[in-house]
């Protein structure tokens, strides 16, 4: 019971990255030691869970795919968003910068302690480490590419966009619109229903995730160490998202009735130093001592 209530915990933790602008769930699953389980289980959706399901062996169905871990998980993932986003919308709103600072704190802590799982240092890692933080925040200052709805395009986007969503330090969303069909996808498509572009778009995510994650278990097994390097550069890199003090560059979408804001960038500075500025720093370090904190306590729960 211990270890479920844990697991929601963590599914929470998630659910809660997952809201924030440039925070991955993927980031908290690593940082909580249940990613490469997290993999493990979606790899477990395979041909023998649909011929379980099919011969209606419910019970082989649900050890099969790991099925108590997978409901702790989105449990905690489904519940974060529904409380978190609203405490977040304002805090946005009446404290941005505050918010920022704390989570720049958190995700600077959660690289060093993510970094810390790599076992000794090679060429490779430091190669894949340098990759990984060029790559993440090389995303953050690139231009959105123009809409493309032809159907191979569409399941691309699904597939990558999925994909982003379950590795630390990137988002599918913002993956999706720097593809060019995030208003393609996320407006016109949602609002009207669009059968078009949805199936293709699902049929992409479903069979990329799929994919990817087999794919992401073996490099685990193989090449733990320079997983874990790419990975954390993915974390450092997304910090330039993370930054305080910034200006978003937004772009405005509509179709109809239907109008949404998304950021498509930002201007970035160095701060005056102030009392705000001096608040921000202590809400970084708070962010950064939260996490130091949950690596505590994990270390006692695996001691225990």
């Amino acid at each position: 019971m211990i270890d479920y209530i844990s697991n929601i915990l963590k599914g929470a933790l998630m659910g809660a990255a997952n809201v924030i602008p440039g925070v991955s769930g993927g980031t908290m699953a690593l940082l909580t030691g249940i990613f490469e389980r997290l993999i493990n289980t979606i790899k477990s959706f395979d041909l023998t869970a649909l011929k379980l399901a099919c011969r209606f062996r419910f019970k082989e169905l649900f050890a099969h795919v790991d099925i108590r871990f997978l409901s702790a998980i989105g449990i905690g993932v489904l519940g974060s968003i529904l409380t978190f986003a609203r405490l977040l919308e304002y805090l946005f709103e009446h404290h941005a910068i505050h918010v920022w600072a704390f989570f720049f704190g958190l995700i600077l802590a959660s690289v060093y302690f993510v970094s810390k799982k790599i076992s000794s240092a090679s060429i490779s890692v430091i190669a894949l480490y340098a990759l990984g933080t060029a790559i993440a925040a090389g995303i953050a200052f690139l231009e959105p590419a123009g809409e493309n709805a032809t159907i191979p395009y569409l399941l691309l986007c699904g597939a990558i966009a999925m994909c982003s969503m379950i590795l630390p330090g990137l988002s599918g969303s913002y993956v999706l619109l720097l593809m060019g069909n995030y208003e393609l996808v996320m407006i016109k498509a949602v609002n009207h229903f669009d059968l078009s572009i949805l199936i293709p778009v699902g049929i992409g995510a479903v069979a990329g995730l799929a994919a990817f994650a087999r794919l992401l278990s073996w490099i685990f097994r193989k090449f733990h160490d320079q997983t874990i390097a790419l990975l954390s550069g993915f974390i450092l890199g997304s910090l330039a998202i993370l930054w305080p003090w910034k200006e978003a560059i937004i772009k405005t979408f509509e179709k109809g009735d239907a109008v949404k804001e998304k950021v498509v960038g930002y201007t970035y500075s160095i701060p005056e130093w102030n009392a705000e500025t001096g608040l921000a720093v202590l809400f970084m370090l708070s962010g950064i001592g939260m996490i130091a904190l949950v690596e505590i306590l994990a270390g006692k729960v695996k001691t225990d």
